[in-house]
C-alpha cells in the first residue's frame, strides 16, 4: 500500500552551527579509515540498523528513527562569511570567496524571509535568535535582502546574565512612555484617513500589532516553562553565562512555533562560548564543550515537538556552513571543508531513519547523490507548498528564481 503523501508544513526551525561542525566526528564517522582521518572518537549504534553516529551524540542516536541525514552536501565557499551566505540563502556570494571586513548589503533573502514573502498572513512570519551573528560585520544572510525590510525577522535577543529573552521590536524606545506611544498611534490613524502610502501604513500597523502581542511576549518568557522541561534542553540556571543559553535557544524556538511562528532561525555561535571553528584541539572542544549540549538540546527539541503533536507539521533543519577536513592537522584540529558535509533533518514529513547520499571512504567528497545549498533551499520551500521556481523581483524589477536547486523528494513520505 503506498504511503500517504506528507502534508505541507506549517513551520520550520533552522538551527545554524556557525563555524563548521565536523561531519566525521558527528553524523558521518569513518571507523575504518586511517587514524589521521578517523580521529579519537568511537562510534555508537543508532536506533536505525546499520547507521552509526559519533559516540558523543548518544541522544540523537537514540532517536535516529525520527531523523534523516544528508551526508553529501557540497559547495565551493571555503570561508565563513561567504559559506554562511550560501548556506542560508541557497545562493553563493557574488564575487570571490571571502570574509567581510566591510559591511555588505544582503541581496538574496534568507529562507525565512522568502517563506514570509510567499506565504504571509502570520503574526510571526519569521523570527531569529539569540542575536545577529557576525564574524566582523553582520553576515548578510539573515534578513530579507531584495524582498525589503517588511520581511526581515523578528529579532529575539538573549540576556545571558538575567537568563531571559526579549523581542527587540517589542521594547519601547527610550523616553517614550505609554501616553506618547498612544499619541503616535492616533497620529498614524489620522494619516491612514489621508490616504498615506499603503506600504508605509502596513509596516507601522504590523509594528503595533507586534508590540501589543501577548502571544509573542508569552513565547519569549522562558520563565513560564516548567523547570523540568528547561532542564531537559540543558538549562544550567545557577550559572549566568551565554553558553548556558544554547539549549534554551531551541526551547524558545519551540515556544515561538507554538505561538504561531512560521520560520525560526537559531544561531549557535562563538559568542555563546566555545567555537565550532575547531582548527585546533578539535576533539577536546567537541567532547567537552560542543557536541554534548548540541546533542542534548536538539534531541529534546525533536522529542518535545513530537510529544506536542507538532513534529509532523514542523521541519527541523540542523547544519553548519561547511564541515571539517578529513585529515587532522598538526594542532589536533580540522580545517574548513565545504566539499562534503552533513545536514540533519527531522519532522516535516521526512522518512525517519533515512540516509541520503554518501561521502567517500574518508569523508572528503560525495560518493553518491551530491546535494547543494540550492537543493536544500528548494526542499524547504517545497515542504511549505511553495514552488521553488517561483519568481521574485529585486528593486530594479529584475526577476530571480526563488531557488536554483531541486527538492530532495526521496527524503519525504509520499
Amino acid at each position: 500500500m503506498p504511503s500517504k503523501p506528507a502534508k505541507s508544513i506549517r513551520a520550520c526551525i533552522l538551527v545554524f552551527y556557525y563555524g563548521g561542525p565536523s561531519h566525521i566526528d558527528s553524523f558521518d564517522p569513518k571507523p575504518n579509515a586511517p587514524a589521521e582521518v578517523r580521529g579519537e572518537f568511537k562510534t555508537v549504534r543508532t536506533s536505525v540498523p546499520g547507521t552509526v553516529f559519533s559516540e558523543h551524540v548518544p541522544n540523537l542516536a537514540r532517536i535516529a528513527h525520527k531523523i534523516a541525514i544528508v551526508r553529501s552536501v557540497t559547495h565551493a565557499a571555503r570561508l565563513h562569511d561567504s559559506a554562511s551566505i550560501h548556506a542560508l540563502t541557497g545562493r553563493p556570494l557574488d564575487g570571490p570567496d571571502r570574509e567581510l571586513f566591510a559591511p555588505l548589503p544582503q541581496f538574496y533573502p534568507s529562507y525565512g524571509s522568502a517563506v514570509a514573502h510567499c506565504k504571509g498572513g502570520r503574526e510571526i512570519p519569521f523570527a531569529s535568535l539569540p542575536f545577529t551573528f557576525r564574524n566582523v560585520h553582520p553576515v548578510p544572510c539573515q534578513g530579507a535582502g531584495i524582498l525589503g525590510p517588511a520581511h526581515d525577522p523578528l529579532h529575539v535577543i538573549a540576556e545571558p546574565n538575567a537568563r531571559t529573552y526579549h523581542a527587540e521590536s517589542l521594547q519601547p524606545n527610550a523616553g517614550v512612555d505609554a501616553g506618547r506611544e498612544q499619541s503616535r498611534k492616533l497620529l498614524l490613524e489620522s494619516l491612514d484617513r489621508t490616504g498615506a502610502d499603503r506600504s508605509f501604513r502596513d509596516l507601522y500597523s504590523r509594528a503595533y500589532r507586534l508590540m501589543e502581542s501577548e502571544a509573542i511576549r508569552g513565547a519569549v518568557d522562558i520563565a513560564r516553562e516548567p523547570e523540568k522541561v528547561r532542564t531537559k534542553y540543558g538549562a544550567a540556571s545557577n550559572i549566568a553565562h551565554a553558553s548556558t543559553m544554547r539549549g534554551q535557544n531551541l526551547l524558545i524556538a519551540r515556544r515561538l512555533v507554538e505561538a504561531g511562528a512560521q520560520f525560526v532561525n537559531v544561531y549557535d555561535f562563538q559568542q555563546q562560548g566555545q567555537n565550532w571553528d575547531s582548527h585546533a584541539n578539535n576533539f577536546q572542544q567537541l567532547r567537552e564543550h560542543l557536541l554534548p549540549p548540541a546533542d542534548r538540546s536538539l534531541a529534546a527539541l525533536i522529542e518535545d515537538l513530537d510529544a506536542r503533536g507538532l513534529l509532523d507539521s514542523t521541519l527541523v533543519v540542523a547544519m553548519g556552513e561547511f564541515g571539517r577536513t578529513p585529515r587532522i592537522n598538526g594542532t589536533a584540529g580540522r580545517d574548513h571543508w565545504p566539499d562534503c558535509y552533513s545536514v540533519l533533518l527531522a519532522g516535516g514529513g521526512i522518512v525517519g531513519g533515512a540516509v541520503y547520499g554518501a561521502s567517500d571512504k574518508i569523508g572528503a567528497f560525495p560518493a553518491t547523490d551530491p546535494v547543494t545549498p540550492g537543493d536544500l533551499a528548494a526542499t524547504i520551500f517545497q515542504r511549505f507548498g511553495i514552488d521553488p521556481g517561483t519568481e521574485i523581483r529585486d528593486p530594479t524589477a529584475r526577476p530571480h528564481r526563488l531557488a536554483t536547486g531541486d527538492p530532495i523528494v526521496r527524503l519525504f513520505r509520499g
